[in-house]
């Protein structure tokens, strides 16, 4: 944790202090956040006093990191009265003549837990969010529940209800789908990216608030999407395991032109508490020495790959059969990540080595040349499904994504077919440099990984097409993006400087191969004429080994005298 870090969490543990003493008591004001140190013997009383009487909703939030909360309207929490998890809150709905509201705060957890909260308050025109909660224990819930997998994260939450004025009945929820029902309502779904490698308290108290108020949501969030009371209220996100995400909700009344917000959730989509694999270690041994090897040969291609050839062909081999491996026995078995891995480096290896086989035996340039167009297709399609063109709703249609995505990819080895030379100098620099990135991504995080896995995740996942995909791009990205573009350009620049005055290909080398066994067998002049046969030069040297472990023989007389 940065120095920067270490004073934010200074500075909240004393303001959590100042804010409930001793006596349990935190006094808030509307629309300030206040940090709280929460525990699981003596619940924090949390009061707003002097609510204006223009006020009739308050929203009260409590946001902690990993370690969940309980809150509540009464001292002895239940079922439909109390909310309990890392980001929960509840709604009042305001009596008239009522100025003071109360709720109850506990943690879960032995220790203290450091939270922070804030109450918002709602006027009768605006929006009631979860007013017309079915699904829920709350009769009116304004949380967002999420869930995640290492693929994907999903957000639901319950339909909102139009505003009303204090002491009158609550609109009808199903009386109709008119203009004057809760289905004139508009959701936006706003998505917020935290600092990338930061997993502090702090860090994360701080950014929620951007996400709390209508009005910083949409100054500092992303709008990712928009509901109609038509679609279903959940959406599924591309998970980013390591990096904190924080969602929300804005519920718009298009008649009278007023907002309101859910309550703010967020997600690391890892464990904290793992001994492995957790927030702090994401990536497997298996995966940083498979992609650290990889990165060695890509560099190497990045550089040098024209001139051997073979080694490029059988870094080309390697990524074709590889991938398309590991998609089938993951596809097809249950075996465990780290056996995948090690089968999937063995294939690779394997078709690296048919790869370089088949050029020697048949010397097609045009066969190898078409293979890697594709990788490098493969890769560049990639990129343009990674921009928010992949996020266009027409692509969540399977069909429609693998046509454009297989087009984009063709177009490469299309466009390059008369020159195959600068096909596979470009293919060296771009895909070798990109095995760098994916290399630094096992110690580092960085969005630019996600280029390539989140459409793996799509190959092998039947419902990750209704994820939304957009990552964060922050310094880190673009440090690694100036990278890998910087090894892109210098790779090519290199070899193209070098390779200038060569022939384009190196000559068929089985025919080679057969000219040079021709020419010996009918040159007698020629030295190599009078070579023995590999079979007898072996058997020769068998012998001189096997001399070397035959028992001396005594010197001297051998045979009995003669008498």
């Amino acid at each position: 944790m940065g120095l920067p870090s270490c004073v934010l969490l200074l500075l909240g543990l004393a303001e959590a202090l100042r804010g409930a003493g001793s006596s349990g008591l935190l006094e808030l004001s509307l629309g300030r956040f206040r940090n709280v140190l929460l525990n699981q013997t003596n619940p924090v009383e949390a009061v707003i006093r002097n609510i204006a009487s223009n006020v009739t909703v308050v929203i009260f939030q409590v946001h902690a990191q990993q370690n969940s909360v309980v809150i509540s309207f009464d001292k002895n929490p239940s079922a439909n009265s109390s909310g309990t998890g890392v980001d929960k809150g509840l709604i009042s709905i305001l009596r008239p003549q009522q100025s003071v509201c109360t709720w109850y705060l506990r943690s879960l957890d032995a220790n203290q837990v450091l939270s922070t909260a804030i109450s918002i308050p709602y006027m009768e025109k605006d929006p009631i969010p979860g007013g017309c909660n079915l699904e829920f224990d709350l009769e009116v819930d304004p949380n967002i529940y999420l869930d995640y997998t290492l693929v994907d994260t999903h957000i639901k939450f319950a339909p909102a209800n139009l505003g009303y004025a204090r002491g009158a009945n609550p609109p009808a929820c199903d009386s109709g789908t008119g203009q004057n029902s809760r289905w004139r309502l508009h959701y936006d779904v706003y998505q917020y990216f935290l600092p990338e490698n930061n997993l502090s308290e702090m860090v994360l108290m701080s950014h929620i608030r951007k996400m709390s108020e209508v009005q910083s949501i949409k100054a500092n969030g992303v709008k990712m999407l928009t509901l109609t009371t038509d679609d279903k209220t959940n959406v599924y996100f591309s998970s980013l395991p390591g990096q904190g995400v924080i969602y929300n909700v804005i519920v718009w009344d298009p008649l009278w032109n007023t907002s309101a917000a859910y309550i703010p959730v967020h997600t690391y989509a890892c464990s904290f508490v793992d001994l492995v694999d957790n927030c702090s270690s994401l990536s497997k041994l298996s995966t940083k020495i498979f992609f650290t090897v990889l990165a060695v040969l890509g560099l190497f291609t990045c550089f040098f790959g024209h001139r051997f050839w073979k080694t490029d062909l059988f870094f080309m081999g390697f990524i074709i059969t590889g991938f398309f491996f590991f998609v089938f026995i993951t596809r097809v078995t249950g075996l465990g990540y780290d056996v995948r891995l090690i089968l999937t480096a063995v294939a690779g290896i394997i078709g690296g080595l048919l790869l370089v086989a088949s050029w020697w035996r048949f010397g097609s340039v045009l066969l190898c040349m078409l293979l890697i167009g594709l990788v490098l297709g493969f890769l560049f399609s990639s990129v343009v499904f990674f921009t928010p063109l992949g996020d266009y709703r027409v692509f969540r249609d399977d069909v429609v994504f693998w046509v454009t995505f297989s087009s984009v990819a063709l177009m490469i080895p299309v466009l390059f077919v008369g020159c195959p030379r600068i096909l596979n100098l470009l293919a060296c620099g771009i895909v070798g440099s990109y095995s760098v990135v994916l290399a630094i991504a096992c110690y580092v995080y960085t969005s630019l990984a996600y280029i390539t896995v989140d459409l793996l995740r799509r190959i092998l996942n039947d419902y990750f097409s209704r994820a939304y995909t957009n990552v964060p791009f922050q310094t880190n990205d673009f440090i690694i993006l100036a990278v890998w573009i910087m090894l892109a350009l210098s790779g090519v620049t290199v070899q193209l400087r070098r390779e200038r005055s060569e022939v384009p290909f190196p000559p068929h080398p089985y025919l080679i191969w057969k000219r040079e066994r021709e020419r010996r067998s009918t040159n007698i002049l020629d030295p190599s004429h009078h070579i023995r046969p590999l079979r007898e030069r072996i058997h020769s040297k068998l012998l001189q080994i096997k001399e070397l472990f035959q028992k001396e023989q005594p010197a001297g007389e051998r045979t009995p005298l003669l008498l």
